[in-house]
């Protein structure tokens, strides 16, 4: 009979192609967490060097997908999920300030149900925690973030189905919606009539005009406002070049996904966008 070490020892190159195959979206989760790009990026390569020193932080009978967002918890919690804000700078300081405000280890779970979309035995997997406790961690977390902040919304979208359905989810949850822009000049028309506290924006508009050109036009005229994009592509978006976007909702949404985001990226008021 072959032992549990052997087995892993010769699943290690389709683990190492499956691990890397997921590590565009450990580093999106990781940089939606931290609320920054770099600091999420130095917390994935620490899982990789985690996983290197480690072979059995891989094992077990979870999926890779899990197995490797699970050895990120470990690094994360050995560092205490950190909270510190005196040699951090800007908007990373205010991120880090607002995260040691939740309770704890309620924004992990969240992001790990609505971002990454796994289970909530999975999510406990992960994080080493009851599955129970994974489903209450994640209320308290929307309901924190969603107490926490009301502002004004600015839709960038040219369906108009969804664009209604964006505006009803941000509009339930206590946001005023400014307006819906579907071209790229009705957006920056729309940004300077009304500055946003937070935008919305798809990335293919109706006459073929750029969802971020529309908002790097904004941002250059307004200065630090939170954006999330929206996209039936997220993958092309994930590149590991600099800058990109700090949140990223894929087509279809879920409601859940948008409550999550608007209220993060409200929350954490991040300013980390896609540059064309």
């Amino acid at each position: 009979m072959t032992d549990s070490r052997t087995s892993n020892r010769e699943q290690t190159p389709d683990m190492a192609l499956r691990i890397a195959a997921e590590l565009p979206y450990l580093r999106r989760y990781a940089r939606a967490l931290t609320g920054s790009q770099d600091t999420g990026d130095r917390y994935a390569a620490a899982t990789l060097e985690a996983i290197l020193a480690d072979r059995s932080i891989l094992s077990g009978d979870d999926t890779p997908r899990v197995a490797l967002f699970r050895a990120f918890h470990l690094v994360w919690s050995t560092t205490g999920a950190p909270v510190e804000t005196s040699s951090a700078p800007g908007l990373e300081q205010r991120a880090q300030t607002m995260l040691a405000a939740l309770t704890p280890n309620t924004r992990e779970a969240l992001l790990l149900r609505t971002v990454e979309e796994f289970r909530h035995d999975e999510i406990g997997r992960i994080m080493q925690i009851p599955q129970d406790e994974a489903e209450e961690l994640i209320v308290i977390a929307l309901r924190e973030m969603e107490a926490s902040v009301r502002g004004k919304v600015m839709v960038i979208e040219d369906e108009p189905l969804i664009a209604m359905d964006i505006r009803n989810i941000v509009a339930d949850m206590g946001h005023r919606v400014t307006g819906i822009a579907r071209t790229r000049d009705q957006a920056v028309a729309l940004g300077r009539k009304e500055r946003p506290d937070l935008i919305l924006a798809d990335i293919q508009l109706a006459d073929n005009s750029s969802g971020i050109d529309a908002v790097n036009i904004l941002l250059k005229e307004m200065g630090d406002v939170p954006v999330i994009f929206i996209t039936a592509f997220p993958d092309r978006l994930l590149t590991g070049e600099k800058p990109e976007p700090a949140f990223l909702i894929p087509k279809p949404f879920t409601v859940e996904q948008v409550r999550s985001a608007v209220s993060q990226a409200m929350f954490f008021a991040t300013t980390e966008t896609l540059v064309s």
